[in-house]
């Protein structure tokens, strides 16, 4: 595979199945050097506030899901989220991810409510939504209330494998008409897929990079599956670390201008997971400003890390882990280097 121009198919997929050292820190190595052509060695910061654990939704393999037994319930109220926004400027942060279920109490005008506080507070800093499928009018809203950014992670493109995932009323394609209209509206738009949940297989993966290619997202999301007790994909087993890194490699070369996390997901199955995908053309990191007494309640999948530790602890460990790697702590809003073309103006 010649790197630097469009992989064709066979390509991509063999890519996606090697098990070959050599060719997989081949991978790595090219997607490194393709992110420092854009972002050279930054790796940038937001402080995530997992603010309700309530969700509408049942999806199959989501600790939160509707009709978990297991799940433990909390909501922040306006002034914690705020406080938590407060937290995380004194420790430097210049974006903020308001991270949510998909919980009916928070309708869309106490969100937009919650916006304009933050914005009116926080006027340079990017404020990140995370909180599911609205409608158009809903999203055109948030945005005029000052959120810049969106993460809607769409979990797989393959149509048949979504419908393995979610309940018959949820459907890959209006995930996917969202996505496309938050780029319009003028979010710096972002998605993101699970690896190793049941029934994938490559060519599942194969959708998830040709999808990702036509939308072209600022952000991309990308962790492995872990189970989660109380739902109906407990018992099977946990996504590949390793093929994780190379989709996340994949990504970074076919997409040199988005910003790729280090997900907790990676550094839950791996002590050093996180570490693993800078290492692989990730470049950003989401220490929890969430309060520590409901941090352990927001369980998306099992025995997920950091949730005992105080916000500033975080930023501390997490930049030394960084720097312990190479690269450099960024604090800035780090925006995508991929244009915004909005049809929406705040005036």
């Amino acid at each position: 595979m010649s790197f630097f121009t469009t992989p064709g198919d066979d390509e991509l997929l063999h890519y996606i199945t090697t098990e070959d050292s050599q060719e997989m820190e081949k991978l790595f190595a090219a997607a490194r050097s393709a992110r420092e052509e854009y972002y050279g060695l930054d790796v940038y910061f937001r402080g995530l506030i997992e603010f309700t654990s309530y969700c509408k939704n049942d999806c199959f393999y989501c600790g939160i899901r509707r009709s978990s037994p297991c799940a433990r319930r909390y909501r922040l109220s306006p002034a914690q989220i705020l406080e938590c926004c407060r937290i995380g400027d004194r420790l430097g942060f210049r974006t903020f991810v308001l991270q949510g279920g998909e919980d009916p109490w928070f309708t869309g005008e106490r969100i937009c409510r919650i916006l304009s506080l933050i914005r009116h507070e926080f006027p340079d800093h990017a404020i990140t939504l995370s909180i599911g499928e609205w409608d158009r009018k809903s999203y055109e809203d948030f945005f005029r209330a000052g959120a810049n950014r969106y993460l809607l992670r769409h979990e797989t493109a393959a149509d048949a494998h979504y419908g393995a995932l979610h309940p018959p009323a949820m459907k890959l394609s209006r995930r996917k008409e969202c996505l496309y209209t938050l780029r319009d509206i003028g979010f710096q738009t972002g998605a993101g897929f699970m690896v190793g949940t049941p029934f994938q297989t490559p060519e599942c993966l194969l959708a998830d990079l040709r999808f990702l290619q036509d939308l072209e997202p600022h952000m991309v999301g990308i962790g492995p599956f872990i189970p989660a007790e109380g739902t109906p994909f407990a018992a099977y087993s946990q996504g590949s670390v390793n093929l994780t890194l190379r989709m996340v490699a994949l990504t970074r070369l076919l997409l040199p201008r988005t910003l790729l996390p280090a997900t907790t997901a990676l550094g839950t199955l791996a002590g050093d997971g996180r570490e693993q995908a800078l290492m692989a053309g990730a470049n950003v990191v989401m220490p929890n400003l969430s309060p520590q007494d409901v941090r352990k309640f927001y369980s998306l999948y099992d025995n997920k890390i950091c949730t005992g530790d105080e916000a500033a602890e975080c930023v501390r460990c997490m930049s030394l882990r960084v720097r312990a790697t190479g690269f450099v702590p960024n604090m800035s809003r780090g925006d995508s280097k991929l244009p915004v073309t909005a049809d929406l103006q705040v005036v």
